[in-house]
């Protein structure tokens, strides 16, 4: 059984998927950061691969800029007019100085 995986079937599907699906790397790390990682994964329950499988990726993911960024200002202040959301258009592309 590997970490509560019971059904036969089910356990074949999870050996195939990590054999075909992903590939083989090597990390060279310093002992000390090996330590620290091989004891993080053993307490969250987790094996070293895993654990470093999902760091690349939480990494990768805060690498990446949002699509769209709103100012830190956007939501801070209310214009106290109930119908601003409604008036969006005409408020914002009407000219600068009527």
């Amino acid at each position: 059984m590997i970490r509560g995986i019971q059904c036969p079937r089910l356990l074949m599907a999870y050996i195939c998927h990590i054999l075909y699906a992903m590939k083989r790397t090597s990390v060279f790390l310093d002992e000390q950061l090996l330590r620290q990682a091989q004891e993080q994964a053993g307490r969250e329950g987790k094996s070293f691969a895993q654990l470093v499988r999902e760091a690349v990726a939480g990494y990768l993911l805060g690498s990446q800029k949002p699509a769209t960024r709103l100012p830190s200002v956007a939501g801070q202040f209310a214009s106290g007019c109930a119908q601003t959301a409604d008036r969006v258009d005409e408020l914002l592309w009407r000219e600068p100085h009527d």
